[in-house]
């Protein structure tokens, strides 16, 4: 098992170009954010804008357009419901987040339903949440062409994968994603020292604290990994960047606060990628 340090964020995050626009930074879409978890999605996404992605659209329930506007006026929104749209912005979007607060009704499996039919090899799904639960409990294929990546905590990890937590360790766990999921599958696997896995090599992150056991703080390291890998494409570096990101943030929060809530560690974000940014790297990314 290898062990994920600061040198990731130094090896990922690079200077801006100065002859650059919005585009070049990615497409990001969030499904996400139900009534009852419109929170959710707005975390996902909020995070995705201030970890860097040229554009964010959330698509959401309705009822969370003036919540999300009021607080990042620079996030696009669409209502779900609008499943044209919705499937046109699938198909343009870089990197896809399903999941946060998205709930477990019909609505919800069609929207997982469509959006495993609909993206392609060249992008990038991030499971997370609800859509974790449709998928372990559900007719979904997982077979999808896309680069996969999965982030469940433990218990969610349990249905997906059958492995009771107890049984679940680095062998078992590799072993389980290589029979279930394709092999461009990436496990985030959330647990007091997130463990990533791939189907060749297995990373434990170093960074966090347990301030951070608070409500969104998946929603947003969601939003994060998305924006990572939008801008800076390689998908397996850019997800170990942003989990490490998203505990450096979070350790940051809380060397003053006893609580780090997740809005609080997105603030600390574009600030630690500018620090990173500029620290030369001390090794070559393969």
């Amino acid at each position: 098992m290898q062990v994920i340090t600061d040198q990731i964020l130094t090896q990922v995050i690079t200077p801006r170009q100065p002859e650059t626009h919005k585009g070049n930074y990615g497409r990001v879409l969030v499904i996400g954010g139900s009534k009852l978890y419109g929170g959710a999605g707005l975390l996902s996404a909020s995070a995705a804008l201030l970890t860097g992605a040229g554009l964010i659209t959330l698509a959401s329930d309705a009822v969370n357009r003036s919540a999300l506007h009021a607080r990042h006026p620079e996030i696009m929104f669409l209502d779900w419901t609008d499943l044209t749209t919705l499937t046109a912005l699938i198909k343009q979007a870089n990197v896809i987040v399903i999941g946060p607060g998205l709930g477990l009704d019909a609505h919800a499996q069609k929207l997982l339903q469509l959006t495993l039919t609909t993206v392609k090899a060249q992008q990038t799904l991030i499971i997370d949440g609800s859509a974790l639960t449709l998928l372990a409990t559900g007719d979904f294929k997982t077979n999808c062409p896309a680069h996969l990546v999965l982030t469940p905590h433990q218990e969610e990890w349990h249905r997906l994968s059958g492995l009771k937590i107890s049984a679940q360790n680095p062998i078992a766990n590799q072993t389980a994603l290589a029979a279930k999921f394709p092999k461009q599958t990436i496990l985030v696997l959330k647990q007091h020292r997130t463990e990533i896995y791939s189907h060749q090599d297995i990373f434990q992150n170093t960074s966090g604290t347990a301030a951070m056991a608070t409500g969104g703080m998946g929603d947003t390291l969601t939003g994060i990994i998305a924006a990572l890998i939008a801008q800076f494409k390689n998908v397996i570096p850019a997800t170990l960047a942003a989990v490490y990101l998203h505990g450096l943030a979070g350790q940051l929060v809380g060397t003053t606060h006893y609580v780090a809530l997740p809005s609080a560690l997105i603030e600390q974000i574009p600030e630690l990628m500018t620090q990173y940014s500029q620290r030369p790297s001390t090794s070559e990314l393969t």
